[in-house]
């Protein structure tokens, strides 16, 4: 029977590892596929041969179904403000520039990278872009004073969006890359309604997609609203859950995951259910969509398990039996009631 979907993993979590480790752990967990992050291409005076990945992931007969690229993005649209919450994700050096040396160095370093991830035959980038706004606007706070005497934070920002993506949106459409935003409170877009002014703001370029993660929906727009309203951009997909503790902020000032409002969790026990949420992905065509652009088969559900008590590679390994038996299902090819009433 036709199957729709293949189990992967993402590799962001697991940089520890190194590429050959999270590979490895990726194949021994069961998955079909795997996602690494950019990171796992560096080798420090260049990325990894286009030949030696290839053989990489043949050799454990893995799918490479896109590469994650958050936090450079990240930094990219984040280096105007200088926070330093992009120090964890730049090298000591990059890290003592000044916040134009920081976004140009970004920039230039993912003009560099889409060339790399297109001779990878890669054109599913997952990544969010950074406070564009200014963190004023990212802390969502409901008095809205995002406008005044001679200030609009909001028209301010989106103008500074298309003027600083500009050259990687050009170098996404040459190469027939999608740049897939995953919508995220604290970043450039943190509902629906925020993703499509980016793309309103930007002429609808087509390079602005979405990368789906349900995870993200805690803040009162759930996660078949926020897909509905971004269907058609959907091209990306991770697989993730989480608990809403209740009458514990999800605001507060708390570092620590396991005293937080929201926790994310291993996938069969949060407050998604993983399979409804499968059935929405048919239902707005993600993987029609991918495999088009991939030239693939199936279309992969990318495992991003994390827990704010089990340890990591368990809940990662248990989130890719959990895909594989539950949600990589063989798809209906006629409706329930077309039996109904036949003889014997």
């Amino acid at each position: 029977m036709p199957r729709l979907f293949h189990v992967s993993l993402e590799g962001g979590q697991h940089g520890g590892k190194g590429f050959e480790g999270f590979l490895d752990f990726a194949q021994k967990a069961g998955a079909e596929g795997a996602q690494p992050s950019n990171y796992m291409f560096d080798k420090g005076n260049g990325f990894r041969p286009v030949a030696e990945v290839k053989e990489a992931f043949a050799k454990r007969g893995l799918k490479l179904d896109g590469i994650s690229t958050h936090c450079v993005f990240w930094v990219h649209t984040t280096a105007w403000t200088g926070s330093v919450t992009m120090r964890p994700f730049l090298s000591p050096e990059v890290a003592k520039m000044s916040p134009e040396k920081i976004e140009q160095w970004a920039e230039d370093y993912l003009l560099r990278f889409m060339d790399y991830a297109a001779e990878l035959g890669v054109k599913i980038l997952p990544m969010f872009w950074g406070v564009v706004y200014g963190w004023e606007i990212a802390t969502g706070y409901p008095w809205g004073f995002f406008a005044g005497p001679g200030y609009d934070l909001i028209k301010e920002g989106l103008e500074r969006f298309v003027k600083k993506t500009a050259k990687l949106r050009q170098k996404a459409n040459s190469l027939g890359i999608y740049l897939c935003h995953e919508i995220h409170p604290g970043t450039g877009a943190m509902c629906a309604d925020d993703f499509r002014m980016l793309v309103d703001a930007c002429d609808g370029d087509k390079c602005l997609a979405v990368n789906v993660d349900p995870s993200h929906c805690w803040e009162g727009e759930g996660w078949e609203t926020r897909f509905l309203k971004v269907a058609d951009r959907c091209y990306g997909c991770h697989v993730k859950n989480h608990v809403v503790r209740p009458n514990i902020p999800r605001r507060a000032i708390q570092g620590d995951w396991q005293k937080r409002g929201m926790q994310f969790t291993d996938l069969n026990t949060g407050d998604i259910n993983l399979m409804r949420f499968t059935e929405l992905m048919i239902q707005i065509g993600y993987k029609d969509r991918y495999c088009k652009v991939m030239g693939t088969q199936t279309a992969p559900l990318v495992v991003e398990a994390e827990s704010a008590y089990r340890d990591l590679d368990a809940t990662s390994a248990g989130g890719v039996q959990y895909v594989r038996e539950n949600l990589c299902f063989p798809i209906a090819t006629a409706s329930f009631e077309d039996g109904l009433g036949g003889s014997a």
